[in-house]
């Protein structure tokens, strides 16, 4: 199990409070999904709708992680199954998204992005990240 500061808990509830979901999750995934249409440049990407509610499914789902922070592994243990087991998705893809969202949430945080800020989120999207690959394992 993960310990978590009350800092850590705060940094993290702070994030997730200022997210505009649409946004984050769309210019986080615009580089990923081939099956998602018309992927010709960088503009088309980022006006994509599939990507723009796929993006935004997968912040809900990080608030699942944020309501559970001290079971995350178990609350994702249904959706590493469904990721291995139907979706084959290669568990690298989840580290991948990890490192998007951290380089589009601190563009957007700005000097807000703090070191304590980083160290936090970045330890929150681990423990995500290994709850995600679990089933892989």
């Amino acid at each position: 199990m993960v310990e978590w500061t009350d800092s850590e808990r705060a940094i993290i509830t702070s994030i997730f409070s200022n997210l505009d979901y649409e946004e984050i999750g769309r210019k986080s995934l615009c580089r990923y999904f081939g099956g998602f249409g018309n992927l010709y440049n960088a503009e088309t990407i980022l006006c994509n709708p599939l990507i723009a509610a796929h993006g935004t499914k997968i912040l809900h789902g990080l608030d699942r992680a944020l309501k559970n922070m001290d079971d995350i592994k178990n609350t994702y243990a249904e959706l590493s199954l469904l990721h291995s087991d139907k979706l084959h998705v290669d568990p690298d893809n989840f580290r991948l998204l990890a490192d998007c969202l951290t380089v589009v949430i601190a563009a957007k945080m700005g000097p807000a992005f703090t070191v304590d800020t980083q160290v936090a989120w970045q330890k929150f999207l681990s423990v995500v990240v290994s709850a995600l690959g679990r089933q892989y394992h």
